[in-house]
């Protein structure tokens, strides 16, 4: 990857989200200068390494929602991650993003 590549820049700011705290895939989309691209973001997350250390659980779709996967298990494992860094989601598994979602100041 290159400083120009946008998966560099997709994963340096996910790895940004703090403990606790959510960031949608538009949203990330949107921080790396890709408006619109949030399927990018999914993309970048779905092609990471085993082990890359990037926090990919705190990626969340624009309902507040873990996204379907074509594996079941990494939902619940994501669900697992999230409660375990103190993010509560509700009896239909959605995230209150008023609460939740991590809000980067502005430089």
């Amino acid at each position: 990857m290159t400083g120009n590549d946008p998966a560099l820049k997709i994963t340096s700011l996910i790895k940004k989200i703090p403990r606790g705290r959510v960031a949608t895939y538009g949203q990330i989309a949107t921080l790396a200068n890709r408006p619109r691209n949030s399927r990018q973001v999914g993309a970048v997350l779905k092609s990471l390494p085993a082990g890359s250390g990037v926090p990919w659980h705190r990626v969340v779709n624009s309902h507040g929602r873990i996204s379907d996967r074509s594996h079941s298990a990494s939902e619940g494992l994501q669900r697992c991650l999230l409660e375990s860094e103190g993010v509560e989601l509700n009896e239909t598994g959605r995230i209150d993003l008023n609460v939740f979602q991590w809000r980067p100041r502005r430089r």
